[in-house]
């Protein structure tokens, strides 16, 4: 027999190493994976937990009016104060991760946003209440602008998409369960409940948190935050929200107050924009909107935000004033909409590395304006034609809309976080964020504002608490305004879309494949 010389020798031992090196490489991949997910697993806790309170507020804001006896602004600030200072302080807490760290900042946004639940869930009067729900959102602003970056920190190219689309549909579990829950809990146990019961499930996800998030070194640490900035930001957008909020009830644009509010804000705004441009160490790199297709994708990111967000206030309200449902039965009639987000983010997830994104997202946007539109026939039929009919028809409206949202997230996202430098990431989110819940918080202030306008105040009054139907208030005139309100909805779902069509093709991600990467089985 004869031996293998020299070369086949070599051979061989090449073919090991590189068997051995190909296993090497499998394992970090797994390795890599496993550490992703677990990662994922922990953030999705505190995301359905804020995500569960937020939108659980929309059912019970009637009964919170009621029994606090809240004004018709102080029950709309009741959500406004939270999207107001959630929206403010994303910037400061963004600009804060690039420097010091995502972890640090997530970390002590759990901890602030039990507190003020907490705080929430025993408050005695209105503007105690008011003053709590600042709290909460200062914790939630945090959590909110850590958890997508540290979500691409952790996890590959080739699985971010998939991540990031799990992530929303952990958003769109607490969703879902937030009208159910908070109808059940508000009439079984009381509105305070929805608050008290998430602070030991908050708990949990802080011990869970604080063992399973790698820590993370911030950045460019000798540079400084622009306090100056922060509050021209914070101060500017309250002065709009203010002037938006009060437009109704107080004589319109004729009313001085209103008017310098207005024109307070849009002078705060203009004067931050201008110190941006000027700083060294700005809270926002202006810089970053110099790519017209990051741009668009802020612009669609604001438009769809604008136009989702009050649809399922709007109709909970509706249902509760106008056709006198408790806030259990309204509960269960919005959850189609967080259902159909839940189910497109899971879809999502997957075309994102397949169709380009702005055609994923302006299809989510035209899903939007489709269902918003069908929601505002089906309570218009529902006052005017056909009571019963109407009902069906609300309920595919509202979950188009949420199908809609899905879509227009992941696409949307993902290629924004895979477009900038990951040294900027952080600010980057924090942008899309406040952007995000600007949307959120203009959507909710111009809505009611508009649903409540051919309103006196006492009618108004009656429509925060639930009860103008069964007060002998004006509902013809509530559905005017909700008309009213839809259509501007509609009309930003639309600029939406086509904002989305204009950003340019990016070097798509990977297309994902969790099961070879050890994602769990869906």
């Amino acid at each position: 027999m004869l031996r293998p010389g020299r070369p086949e020798q070599r051979q061989q031992q090449h073919q090991r190493q590189q068997q051995h090196q190909r296993h090497q490489r499998q394992g970090a991949r797994r390795s890599e994976a496993a550490r992703a997910w677990s990662v994922l697993a922990v953030t999705s806790v505190t995301v359905v937990l804020v995500f569960l309170n937020s939108s659980s507020l929309n059912v019970a804001l009637p009964a919170m009016s009621r029994d606090l006896g809240a004004s018709p602004t102080q029950s709309s600030w009741f959500l406004l104060s939270y999207m107001l200072v959630t929206t403010a302080l994303i910037l400061v807490f963004g600009r804060l991760a690039d420097l010091f760290g995502r972890r640090r900042l997530y970390i002590g946004g759990i901890v602030v946003f039990a507190a003020g639940t907490l705080a929430c869930g025993l408050a005695p009067t209105a503007d105690f209440m008011i003053a709590f729900r600042f709290v909460q959102g200062v914790g939630a602003a945090s959590v909110i602008t850590n958890n997508t970056a540290i979500l691409t920190d952790a996890f590959p190219p080739r699985l971010l998409s998939t991540g990031l689309g799990i992530n929303a549909t952990a958003a769109a579990v607490g969703q879902v369960l937030g009208p159910v829950a908070g109808g059940v809990v508000v009439e079984l146990m009381g509105w305070r409940w929805i608050f008290l019961l998430g602070v030991p499930l908050l708990a949990a996800g802080l011990a869970a948190s604080l063992k399973l998030i790698p820590g993370s070194d911030g950045g460019a640490r000798t540079e400084k935050l622009d306090l100056f900035g922060a509050l021209l930001v914070t101060s500017g957008l309250a002065a709009l929200v203010v002037a938006v909020n009060e437009l109704p009830g107080s004589g319109g644009w004729t009313n001085p107050w209103i008017l310098g509010a207005g024109l307070g804000a849009l002078a705060l705004i203009a004067l931050f924009v201008l110190v941006q441009r000027r700083r060294t160490d700005p809270l926002v790199d202006l810089g970053i909107f110099a790519d017209r297709s990051v741009a668009y994708l802020y612009a669609a990111g604001f438009l769809s935000a604008f136009a989702t967000y009050a649809v399922v206030l709007l109709a909970s309200l509706y249902l509760q004033s106008a056709r006198g449902l408790t806030a259990l039965h309204a509960g269960l009639m919005v959850v189609p909409a967080p259902a159909g987000t839940m189910l497109a983010a899971l879809v999502a997830g997957r075309l994102t590395g397949r169709i380009h994104h702005g055609l994923l997202s302006a299809a989510g946007c035209v899903l939007i304006a489709a269902g918003a539109a069908a929601v505002g026939a089906s309570i218009w039929l529902g006052i005017s034609i056909w009571p019963d009919r109407a009902t069906a028809g609300l309920a595919a409206g509202l979950f188009v809309v949420g199908f809609g949202t899905g879509l227009f997230m992941t696409p949307n996202t993902s290629a924004l976080m895979l477009t900038v430098a990951p040294e900027r990431r952080g600010i980057a989110n924090a942008v899309r964020s406040t952007l995000q819940n600007a949307g959120y918080l203009f959507s909710t202030s111009v809505s009611l504002g508009l649903a409540t306008v051919l309103l006196g105040d006492a009618d108004r009054s009656l429509a925060y608490a639930g009860t103008l139907s069964t007060s002998g208030g004006d509902v013809g005139a509530f559905v005017g305004g909700l008309m009213v309100a839809l259509a501007v909805l509609v009309a930003a779902a639309a600029l939406g879309a086509l904002a989305s069509v204009r950003t340019r093709r990016f070097p798509a991600a990977p297309s994902p494949r969790p099961a070879a990467e050890g994602a769990p089985a869906r």
